[in-house]
């Protein structure tokens, strides 16, 4: 029994040390940022963002491989099936913790087959309306719903979106019937939305801010649980009686799992560089967006809690499946 525990002791000995070795070593080749998504959105601008300073720091290029199609899911199992080595990594999104409870028998588990790195940058959804609809807030945009039930609508990227859970949570946590109108993609539901097809749509702030600024939509609240600083101004659902109300776009960095704890430890850090720098805070301001950098525990209890709010208002909503 000694013996047994003495190999076992030697064995893993020599495993930290192997692991601390492979950290010191990385990377002596580039390293790819798998996107499930396409290229020219916002998700990808912030892996370009991203990947670009954080070559400075790795000495090698960080290249951007975009995998879009599946409703995230065939990019996501690319990194799930990759070798834990770090040069294959996944830049993850809300869908990352959506699409598991609308999609049975995925590819993947998304706890077991990935070590989370760090969250990048949260980004909040703002409530726009077009200006025909007449409520100047929040609390005359609900009692406007209550007076007349499924008389408003709104639209959506798409069923089991971002945008459209936030706006079931929105029914749910307001109390009305706000009704969903799904569109293939978000520029469509906003030019609908402009042109008074739809009357609200519960968008990103980096495409809806220009919108705003001109005059072509009203903003009431953001989504997240502290205001924005592109829309000072605009308050926060949980500001204005729907306590609690949280729902943000975000972007953060995982890896496929068994990547060694120590690897995992020296990507965060260069990553955490490139969030905490003075120009990438800057820039993430601009466009709406709040930088976070966390560490890889942190990221995970963040996933749990996305997976476990729209999980509950999936099932309540009854939504079935993706579009």
């Amino acid at each position: 029994m000694n013996l047994r525990r003495a190999c076992f002791a030697v064995a893993a000995s020599w495993f930290l040390i192997a692991s601390a070795a492979v950290a010191q070593s990385f990377p002596s080749k580039p390293v790819r940022f798998i996107l499930a998504d396409g290229a020219g959105g916002p998700t990808d601008l912030r892996a370009r963002q991203i990947g670009a300073k954080l070559a400075e720091f790795l000495g090698q290029p960080v290249v951007i491989d975009n995998r879009p199609g599946g409703s995230t899911i065939i990019g996501t199992d690319v990194v799930a099936k990759s070798a834990p080595n770090g040069y294959t990594l996944l830049v993850t999104t809300a869908p990352f913790a959506i699409v598991p409870s609308l999609i049975d028998n995925l590819p993947y588990d998304p706890v077991k087959d990935f070590e989370p790195i760090t969250l990048i940058n949260t980004t909040p959804l703002v409530v726009v309306v077009n200006l025909s609809v007449p409520a100047k807030s929040i609390q005359e945009l609900i009692a406007l719903a209550k007076a007349k039930p499924a008389a408003l609508n709104f639209g959506s990227a798409g069923s089991g979106g971002s945008n459209h859970l936030a706006g079931e949570l929105f029914n749910v946590m307001a109390g009305v019937r706000i009704v969903h109108i799904p569109y293939k993609g978000n520029a469509p539901a906003l030019t609908d939305l402009i042109g008074g097809h739809v009357d609200l749509v519960f968008n990103g702030i980096p495409s809806a801010l220009p919108l705003i600024k001109a005059g072509k939509l009203r903003a009431l609240a953001v989504t997240s649980l502290t205001r924005s600083g592109a829309l000072p101004d605009i308050p926060t659902l949980d500001e204005v009686g729907l306590k609690g109300f949280q729902a943000v776009a975000w972007n953060g960095l995982s890896a496929p799992a068994r990547t060694p704890k120590d690897l995992i430890r020296k990507i965060n850090a260069d990553v955490l560089k490139v969030i905490r720098s003075p120009e990438f805070v800057e820039r993430l301001s601009a466009e709406g967006a709040d930088p976070v950098g966390d560490s890889p525990e942190q990221f995970a209890a963040f996933l749990r809690e996305e997976t476990a709010r729209w999980n509950k208002v999936i099932k309540f909503a009854d939504i079935k499946g993706l579009q």
